[in-house]
């Protein structure tokens, strides 16, 4: 079955909330709740910072997408991110995670956007061989980040 890719809204939090919590602990990320709803509802609420799709196959939820915008002096323009693509672990390795950047690229060519951009764990090469195959390439730089939440 095709995935379907639908616009969220800030009616579907909960389940958001639900698939980030299965995201985070597959990554091994640490998860606050309150700073997920937070942030969700910046984004639902805004569509400048980006867009958020749920991924359905048949009327199951199985995973979303989160596209940010941004901008780029290096890439000539705005940009965005892949901020996270979530697919349940048995709908894994179906093609629907490739359809995903597919559907990222398209949000980014209707948006003006000149550059996409993700992020990858170093030690995910099975996500790695997916994100080059689909044309990202790595640019040999680190991202480094400090979060200033309590600053």
């Amino acid at each position: 079955m095709e995935p379907i890719f639908e616009f969220a809204s800030v009616s579907d939090i909960e389940v958001l909330i639900q698939l980030m919590r299965e995201f985070y602990e597959h990554e091994h990320l640490s998860f606050n709740e309150q700073t997920a709803r937070s942030a969700l509802q910046l984004i639902l609420s805004n569509h400048l910072y980006g867009q958020i799709y749920l991924i359905r196959i048949a009327q199951e939820i199985i995973g979303y997408l989160v596209v940010t915008f941004g901008f780029s002096l290096e890439f000539g323009g705005r940009d965005a991110f892949v901020d996270e693509l979530y697919i349940q672990e048995k709908y894994r390795r179906q093609g629907i995670g490739t359809k995903g950047l597919q559907f990222a690229e398209e949000i980014c060519q209707e948006q003006g956007i000149q550059a996409l951009h993700l992020e990858v764990e170093r030690e995910n090469t099975k996500a790695q061989a997916v994100y080059r195959k689909a044309g990202f390439t790595d640019h040999d730089r680190y991202l480094l980040t400090k979060s200033l939440l309590n600053c």
